[in-house]
């Protein structure tokens, strides 16, 4: 996805939610339900038990809850029994952005799966296909290659498998 179709003129509010352990589906039904947006990216896994094939949909951030919603809701969230604490991104711009291409990387039916920390690597851009515009890091060199997708602010990210003649060098 191009990148200029989901700029925006302002940058809307976000919070960070650092929740309890397996508590992220719980706090976004609150938060939902109390009237806040916010959004939990998750990802598909497939197993297969006896023959039969399982599809699991898994949070690509475990113990974090992304809500759209200014700084002074805060406390009325902190309240809330799942949440630990809650915490607002320094340069929302940025914030914005990156979670903005996790989302739309989600949304695309890449592949996907969450990663440690963020990798070091080469920086590339993808050139070609919905995910054209995003900027990310190489991590792993076979074909498809692995691009991380970071999100700074809470030292996650995610890796999407993209076609090496799809990347180039930033």
């Amino acid at each position: 996805m191009d990148l200029s179709v989901i700029e925006s003129v302002s940058v809307p509010p976000w919070l960070v939610v650092h929740t309890l352990a397996r508590c992220e589906k719980k706090l976004l039904a609150w938060a939902l339900g109390a009237g806040i947006g916010g959004e939990l990216p998750t990802y598909r896994t497939v197993h297969r038990y006896r023959g039969k094939v399982v599809h699991f949909d898994k949070v690509l951030f475990p113990g974090y809850v992304f809500l759209r919603a200014e700084a002074s809701a805060a406390p009325s969230i902190q309240q809330n029994r799942h949440a630990a604490r809650v915490l607002v991104p320094p340069d929302m711009e940025e914030f914005d952005r990156q979670i903005r291409e996790i989302l739309a990387a989600v949304g695309s039916g890449f592949e996907m799966r969450p990663v440690s920390g963020i990798q070091p690597g080469v920086r590339v851009q993808i050139i070609r296909g919905p995910l054209r515009g995003f900027e990310g890091w190489v991590e792993r060199m076979d074909e498809p290659l692995d691009v991380v997708l970071r999100l700074d602010f809470i030292s996650q990210a995610a890796a999407v498998r993209i076609a090496t003649q799809d990347v180039e060098v930033v």
